[in-house]
């Protein structure tokens, strides 16, 4: 079997559909003896250019092992969901199960100012 790294972008309107569009995925892929070795939901990202009018939208990534029957499979539900504005295969040499550099970027990003200002708040009181 192959290892591929997917990330694909989801309409803003349809966030709430995110964790049963990856379940969805999920099942895919171990219904045909895949295996998932890292899954990412990235959140609400800005978009760098406009996708049919929308500014902003959902990232998932996914990095799995599996067969071309399940790839192909995986693209036709990809192409035929409308809340999918886009998606990306790339094949990989190896597994990867190392945090991508956008979730390392997150942790190692300070609170915001707003959240240090409630949490010595609620220390003084």
């Amino acid at each position: 079997m192959r290892h591929y790294e997917i990330v694909f972008i989801v309409h803003p309107d349809q966030s709430e559909q995110v964790p049963a569009m990856i379940e969805r995925y999920r099942s895919i892929v171990t219904a045909k003896n895949g295996r998932i070795h890292r899954l990412e939901d990235w959140g609400r990202r800005q978009l760098t250019y406009l996708i049919q009018k929308v500014h902003k939208a959902h990232y998932v990534l996914m990095n799995i092992e599996c067969d071309q029957e399940t790839l192909d499979e995986l693209d036709h539900a990809f192409k035929f969901n409308d809340a999918i504005l886009r998606h990306l295969t790339v094949k990989m040499d190896g597994p990867v199960t190392v945090a991508s550099p956008m979730m390392r970027e997150e942790k190692a990003r300070p609170a915001s100012p707003a959240a240090k200002d409630l949490r010595e708040t609620t220390l003084v009181t």
